[in-house]
């Protein structure tokens, strides 16, 4: 069957997460989604741990249903969890601070136990859903394969300059470098809201390994950012195995955010609200032009220079993706409004009802059915969206950028539109 899942999110336990966080939620935001696997994240913290034992329960082997759903729906219907957490190794090796964001994949709540146990006899579980580790990233994965083989061991959002594997500010030039022998375990890598495969496939790393992307989520709403879409069973082991061998049988595509549009696609320094591309970096020796200061280098200049095959190289094997706008993002701006309001969020509901879930609308929807159940303006940003037709506003230093489009007034109705 044909499912999208998202891996990697966050519960209330963790540092600047919504606190209405819990498992009803996260099942009716990924049912109006349209994600059929989601992982539970922060499975380390001992509170949110426990939610997890006392309100899941295996509907298929590692994947878990809520026991005490609220929902309608048949339990074939209903989302599945995924037992998942992200850990944050900070350290020193080859002299410099590394901190490096990795994301767990579990079987069972028994190995997520004896993580937590093992774990727990050395660092504070409690602190943050999120928990820091002063433990190199390489002892935490031979650590977590001790106790379970079946373990999935993903550095998170691969290029962010503070927190990942290849950041500019403590990153590694390659998974081997950071990893050493044990490189052979790292099967796969997250994308990142700043970066979409494209840049990667430009790493030799990238170019091997199987790439992720999922939504990072601190709230219910911003569930399914970014996603994978599998052809399989719903099962951990065979989710586990596309996952190993790459299989773009079974691994369909990925959905991705524009990466111009994450908060550290472009170099720049945000006190000065200054902004630039690689090429410009370089022209001011990496300072800020403002003021002085070192900029941030950002996702995009990142993965240049580490890369080994130029932008627009698609390696053998590579799973294919699809950019799109969050359907929130797209009625906002159709119905010219600054935020997510109330007559937003009706119409988003609406939408959804009349329709289908979120990606189903995105992705997958005729558009002549789009058009005839919601504004023609909100159709009509959402086909541009479709076919690319955008303008962009890359973020940077911490910023979200701006990917927005123009509605044409003139041509609002869909037969107009569609040549129907």
């Amino acid at each position: 069957m044909k499912f999208i899942a998202d891996f990697h999110i966050h519960s209330r336990f963790s540092r600047a997460t919504s606190k209405s966080i819990d498992l009803t939620g996260l099942e009716i935001g990924a049912q109006k989604k349209g994600i059929q696997v989601l992982g539970t994240g922060d499975f380390t913290h001992p509170g949110w741990f426990n939610e997890l034992k006392n309100n899941l329960q295996e509907s298929e082997p590692g994947l878990f249903l809520n026991k005490h759903s609220i929902s309608s729906r048949p339990d074939s219907e209903r989302p599945r969890f995924i037992l998942t957490s992200e850990i944050s190794c900070i350290y020193k090796k080859g002299d410099k601070v590394r901190k490096i964001h990795v994301v767990l994949v579990a079987p069972s709540l028994e190995v997520v136990e004896k993580i937590n146990n093992t774990l727990g006899e050395d660092y504070n579980l409690k602190s943050d859903g999120r928990p820091i580790l002063g433990l190199d990233a390489e002892e935490l994965l031979k650590t977590v394969l001790e106790i379970s083989s079946e373990i999935l061991f993903i550095p998170a959002h691969c290029f962010t300059p503070w927190f990942s594997i290849f950041g500019s500010k403590s990153g590694f030039n390659s998974v081997e470098e950071c990893f050493g022998k044990s490189s052979k375990y790292i099967y796969a890598l997250e994308t990142g809201l700043s970066a979409d495969p494209a840049m990667i496939w430009m790493n030799p790393d990238g170019q091997r390994l199987t790439l992720l992307s999922n939504s990072d989520a601190h709230s219910i709403e911003k569930l399914g950012r970014e996603a994978n879409v599998f052809d399989a069973n719903l099962d951990y082991f065979e989710i586990a195995d596309i996952i190993k061998k790459k299989d773009a049988k079974r691994f369909l595509n990925t959905i991705e955010f524009y990466p111009q549009e994450g908060k550290y696609y472009y170099d720049g320094h945000m006190a000065c609200g200054f902004s630039c591309s690689p090429q410009e970096s370089k022209k001011y020796g990496n300072k800020c032009p403002k003021c002085g200061q070192n900029l941030i280098i950002g996702v995009l200049n990142r993965s240049q220079e580490i890369a080994n095959k130029p932008y627009g190289f698609v390696p053998e094997g590579a799973i294919p993706f699809k950019n799109i706008v969050p359907l929130p993002e797209i009625i906002s701006q159709a119905m010219n409004l600054n935020s997510f309001t109330k007559k937003a969020e009706i119409e988003y509901n609406e939408i959804i009802q009349k329709i289908g879930p979120e990606f189903y609308v995105l992705v997958d929807a005729p558009l002549e059915e789009i058009y005839k159940n919601t504004r023609p303006e909100i159709a009509q940003g959402i086909q541009k969206v479709r076919e690319g037709d955008v303008q962009i506003v890359p973020g940077y230093d911490g910023i979200f950028g701006k990917v927005g489009f123009k509605v044409n007034k003139q041509a609002l109705k869909p037969q107009q539109v569609l040549g129907i």
